[in-house]
């Protein structure tokens, strides 16, 4: 990045690594951006359209949320990016105070296959609601991202698809990289980190390959992208365990879109910091909500008189004021309340979920926390699923 733009960002951003699990690599940390300070493992709560769906500011607030994520491509179609800046940016526009991710879009225009024109200039695309054309390139992203004003931004890069052929896999990462320099040279903004994103789909020399460049960008941190995108488990934890110790040992790890349970400790095992996922609103809206023994499903007839909360061991809001029987009782109604309830708590769960890893991690005992938890959501025994 530019030499004076990119001083400017490290002193508005740090991050501290405080301490490493002795047996596992599993990292603790802290990321301080403009917006306050994030303890890492983290897992950010998904709000596509500026908002966590169903969920308001206050509820997430209590969540124990430290930052959120928004959809840069989204909010280009609607509201308008011009329109967020002139609220002050994201933060204004949400009247939300603390920190806030923004990814590039690239993950959504590459999914229109049908509705899009790949070029090195950028991508040519309809908008499958109104079909109207648009055009978005590097530079388009970083004034996209810029108005929208995230602490944290993502580059432009070209996922690609599952499954894909090496020649695809090569050209999509190069193309990536070269994106990514336009993207440096186009951002201006010093109270932003972008944070480049290692592509080089399921190709082992592609991977290493990627992870290679974009380590030897000046960065506040760095991602992983193009897994969780239709691979089983053992394949993404396979380039997840390849890709994490071959970037900056001493900056964060975003693995992007992955956030089940068993996926961050998967991940956090492998040395990653930072997780989203919108699962745990989608899995709400489904009537499936996480517990200590694993994932449950409030339509199951068992809980038609169940007087416990979703989980007796968790303090959300959902959890401290209703039973389950209520909650099933409004889901079966069609009544919108279960699902927003559901919702804040499989947030919370995942938020407090990252901070019991980091605890176990902090007190050297990850290992232990793995093997006792893993075997809840994957349902196997705890032979087949402990660290080996």
């Amino acid at each position: 990045m530019k030499k004076d733009t990119m001083a400017s960002v490290f002193d508005n951003f740090s991050y501290d690594l405080v301490h490493v699990d002795s047996k596992t690599g599993a990292r603790a940390g802290v990321l301080h951006t403009p917006h306050g300070d994030i303890e890492t493992p983290i897992f950010m709560p998904v709000g596509t359209n500026s908002t966590v769906k169903l969920v308001t500011n206050n509820n997430l607030y209590d969540t124990g949320a430290q930052i959120i994520l928004a959809n840069s491509y989204h909010l280009y179609l609607r509201a308008g990016h011009k329109l967020i800046e002139k609220f002050g940016g994201i933060h204004g526009w949400m009247n939300w105070d603390k920190p806030v991710l923004t990814d590039s879009g690239g993950f959504q225009v590459f999914s229109l296959a049908h509705l899009r024109k790949i070029t090195e200039e950028g991508v040519e695309f309809r908008d499958p609601k109104d079909g109207k054309k648009h055009f978005i390139s590097p530079e388009i992203s970083m004034e996209i991202q810029q108005a929208i004003g995230a602490d944290i931004i993502m580059a432009f890069d070209w996922c690609a698809p599952y499954p894909c052929d090496y020649k695809t896999a090569k050209e999509a990462m190069e193309r990536t990289h070269r994106w990514l320099e336009r993207c440096i040279k186009a951002k201006t903004s010093t109270t932003q980190a972008l944070f480049p994103i290692c592509q080089g789909a399921f190709e082992d020399d592609l991977r290493r390959e990627s992870a290679a460049f974009v380590a030897s960008i000046p960065a506040v941190g760095y991602a992983i992208g193009g897994l969780s995108v239709g691979e089983d488990k053992e394949t993404m934890n396979h380039f997840v365990e390849l890709t994490a110790p071959l970037l900056p040992h001493n900056k964060p790890r975003y693995l992007m879109g992955v956030g089940t349970p068993e996926d961050l400790l998967d991940g956090i095992k492998r040395g990653v910091d930072m997780f989203d996922c919108v699962l745990p609103t989608r899995n709400a809206r489904h009537g499936s909500f996480f517990t200590n023994e694993g994932k449950k499903q409030i339509k199951n007839s068992q809980y038609w008189d169940d007087p416990k909360p979703l989980d007796e061991n968790c303090d959300c809001y959902a959890c401290k004021n209703h039973s389950r029987a209520y909650l099933r009782h409004l889901y079966k109604c069609g009544e919108g309340t279960a699902q927003a309830l559901m919702s804040i708590h499989n947030i919370k769960f995942l938020i407090d979920f990252a901070k019991k890893s980091r605890q176990a991690i902090l007190e050297d005992r990850f290992e232990d926390f793995f093997n006792e938890n893993y075997p809840k959501f994957m349902g196997t025994s705890s032979e087949s699923s402990t660290i080996s």
